[in-house]
């Protein structure tokens, strides 16, 4: 599960944002009503917490719920419920429903990698390539769909990328860089592109090497020559067709930003009775 202090603000932005000066034609609306919320296609359920807390802070008097988190849904599948002043329900319902449809979709694309590799022990990791202001959201669909979150910000840890590399002068000069800058419990990982830039980041004294945009044959490579002394990930180039492949190659996980950046929404509706 996840806190609710952690999405409380992100909740009351997006009613904000959706309503600035309230919602005149559901306004008019007196009596009661209710609802079911239904899938509109396959895939993993994700962010009925988040949808709870949506409803009530329009209208503590609503009553909903959802099916459990990370709960396999098929198409027609009702997978909550709402009720309430029906003017409630209208001013709630599209914020609720985007939130279940984005995290949904992330869980549900996670779910589809993570099933892919589940049998070679290798994890799959998220990437910070999140919605601005979401990632807290986003980073946790990754976890109920299967996946594990890699740093959740540039304070969590220190990937030294390219263009680090190139400010520092080389792979050693940015380890030193690294090192002096960060205290004694914060992990050094570097991008590699080829397998003398992992030599140099292990030689540098690096805890892990992201071996970027190399082919599985690459990544097999480094694995017998350097997996026993660093943690290795694969990333860049990894989609569903491939990732079984790298897998294979004995890394210890692959990172793919495709779950979060480009995954599909959850198709879920809201269907009022009054």
């Amino acid at each position: 599960m996840i806190s609710r202090p952690l999405y409380e603000e992100i909740v009351r932005a997006a009613l904000r944002e959706d309503a600035p000066f309230g919602d005149p034609f559901g306004e008019a609306f007196t009596g009661d009503a209710s609802g079911l919320f239904l899938a509109g296609g396959d895939g993993v359920l994700c962010g009925g917490p988040v949808a709870c807390e949506v409803f009530r802070q329009v209208d503590p008097s609503v009553s909903v719920s959802f099916s459990p988190e990370g709960c396999r849904v098929t198409r027609g599948d009702r997978v909550g419920e709402a009720s309430g002043p029906a003017a409630s329900l209208l001013r709630a319902e599209r914020v609720a429903l985007n939130f279940l449809q984005r995290l949904s979709g992330v869980a549900t694309a996670t779910s589809l990698y993570a099933s892919r590799i589940a049998a070679y022990g290798t994890k799959l990791l998220d990437t910070r390539k999140t919605t601005p202001l979401l990632r807290v959201l986003e980073k946790y669909a990754v976890r109920v769909g299967g996946g594990t979150n890699h740093r959740f910000s540039l304070s969590d840890g220190i990937l030294i990328k390219e263009n680090g590399i190139r400010a520092a002068g080389g792979i050693a000069p940015a380890v030193a860089a690294a090192r002096s800058a960060a205290h004694h419990l914060l992990r050094v990982e570097v991008e590699a592109e080829t397998l003398p830039d992992v030599e140099a980041a292990v030689a540098a004294g690096a805890d892990a090497v992201l071996l970027d945009n190399m082919p599985p044959s690459m990544v097999r490579e480094a694995v017998a020559r350097f997996g026993g002394i660093v943690f290795l990930e694969a990333s860049g180039g990894i989609h569903l067709g491939n990732v079984e492949e790298y897998a294979r190659t004995g890394v210890a996980a692959v990172a793919v930003g495709a779950i979060t950046h480009s995954a599909p929404a959850l198709d879920i509706s809201f269907e009022l009775s009054t």
